[in-house]
């Protein structure tokens, strides 16, 4: 079986960065290719298909030998990027490796500082901003890049299924249908690596132990059928607004924001626990920095706390609203309605659906003055607590962080949701899962100023090589 030269593996993978993923990255970043759940009209407007072909002209374009290249299509659904790479170095074809990314947007967001903005790339040291570039635009070029630097490097790789969707950001509600109908192409994976995850710090390799479930609604509060003058009906019929503001307060309290509905806490395991406990002593701070306005503080004072708030406990926030009118437009009326979208993060290890259910039901139960209220809970997806590493895996992760970063690895749960993993992990449940990501510090997905930290970038894409390696001579 053949050797892995660590030194090769990092030569090519700074080199394939600089030289054309980055020049690539700049084309998608301005591609406006938003999640389907806020662009509506993404089929027509045709951004969609332009990423991916974009990012199927690059992969046509490399040098792997093998390698198919296609553009899945489902009726109705969002297209996918689907690669099949043969076995290399003496690995096997009949033990493959799936390989995850997505290549949908979040919108745009305001906030963007001066000289940068969603669709324009900019380079500023280190960082390549733009919408997408790290969330999860640099996925693809990693993926691929990993297993053209396991062949720089002399090593070997089992058959590898590279998987590129474009609906994450929306929940992945055209996975399933894809997975299903390429599950005889793809095999039964032995290793999972995804690449849409966090990075607490940018000096190590960071691997997820832990994602958050999600459940999102909208919550639809009507009281009137048409608005009516404020000045004659104020102090008789009671604002929609307020009758929305006294029904959340039954699922979350307004002064420390826990959330009230049962169905969504669960208890920590012990092993996360302890090592939330490690994690938090060893950061000695709350592993995020977030951008506070001068005077606001956290509602969590210990890193201890802040962890398992992020990661362990449910979090609801509002999204979006409807029926309320820009300050410019607003005239003295009493709405007839006011709606809000909510982004309820679940534990791990709750039942999300179940969970829904109960939101549902706090809400909508004996409202205040009869008023109308619906509530549509539009996804309600587990989270996902990893297996255990196998002993090759946990060894091979020290030596490819410490190869790479300089450091060794971390491990630590995050707090956002990637459905696809947990549908994985039902699925396969003895697969090994490397869930793994760029989003560090400031790097801001989802927000303004997003940016790809591109070091990171080069040396997670280099570790990836070395897990494929010790996967196909080690598994």
């Amino acid at each position: 079986m053949s050797t892995f030269d660590s030194v090769a593996a990092s030569a090519y993978s700074d080199r394939m960065w600089a030289e054309e993923a980055v020049p690539a990255l700049h084309d998608y970043i301005r591609i406006p290719n938003v999640s389907p759940d806020y662009c509506p009209t993404w089929a027509e407007d045709g951004h969609m298909d332009r990423a991916v072909e974009l990012v199927r002209d690059w992969c046509v374009g490399r040098r792997i030998e093998g390698m198919t290249v296609e553009v899945v299509r489902l009726p109705g659904r969002t297209p996918l990027l689907f690669l099949e790479i043969p076995a290399a170095g003496g690995g096997r074809d009949d033990d493959p490796v799936l390989l995850y990314g997505h290549l949908d947007k979040q919108p745009e967001m305001v906030g963007w500082r001066d000289g940068l903005g969603p669709w324009e790339p900019v380079v500023e040291g280190d960082r390549l901003y733009g919408r997408g570039a790290a969330d999860d635009g640099y996925a693809v070029f990693s993926a691929v890049g990993a297993v053209e630097a396991v062949r720089a490097a002399g090593g070997a790789h089992n058959r590898c299924v590279v998987l590129i969707e474009a609906s994450e950001e929306s929940g992945s509600p055209d996975l399933p249908a894809y997975f299903d109908a390429l599950a005889g192409r793809i095999g039964t994976p032995g290793l999972v690596v995804a690449l849409d995850s966090d990075s607490t710090t940018y000096d190590r390799l960071w691997v997820t132990t832990s994602l958050r479930g999600v459940v999102m609604a909208v919550v639809d509060v009507q009281i009137l059928t048409e608005g009516v003058h404020s000045g004659l009906a104020g102090g008789i019929v009671p604002s929609s607004f307020r009758i929305l503001r006294r029904l959340l307060d039954r699922v979350e309290d307004p002064d420390t924001g826990a959330v009230l509905v049962p169905q969504m806490h669960v208890d920590i395991p012990a092993v996360r626990d302890a090592q939330l406990r490690e994690l938090a002593a060893a950061l000695g701070a709350p592993a995020r920095d977030f951008p506070f306005v001068a005077g606001a503080h956290a509602q969590v004072d210990s890193p201890y706390e802040a962890l398992v708030a992020s990661m362990w406990a449910p979090a609801i926030a509002v999204t979006g609203a409807e029926g309320l009118p820009a300050m410019g437009a607003a005239g003295n009326v009493l709405r007839p309605r006011t709606a809000v979208k909510l982004a309820v993060r679940v534990p791990p290890t709750c039942d999300a659906a179940a969970a829904g259910a109960a939101l549902r039901r706090a809400l909508t139960t004996d409202p205040p003055y009869g008023a109308s209220v619906e509530v549509r809970v539009e996804a309600a997806e587990d989270g996902w607590d990893a297996p255990a590493d196998p002993p090759w895996l946990e060894r091979v992760l020290d030596e490819a962080s410490r190869s790479t970063y300089g450091n060794p690895p971390a491990r630590t749960g995050v707090g956002g949701s990637i459905p696809f993993i947990a549908m994985l992990g039902r699925r396969f449940p003895s697969a090994a899962f490397v869930v793994t990501g760029v989003l560090g510090p400031g790097s801001n997905a989802h927000g303004p100023n997003e940016f790809l930290h591109l070091p990171t970038a080069r040396r997670l894409t280099a570790a990836v090589a070395r897990v494929l390696h010790a996967h196909a001579v080690e598994a």
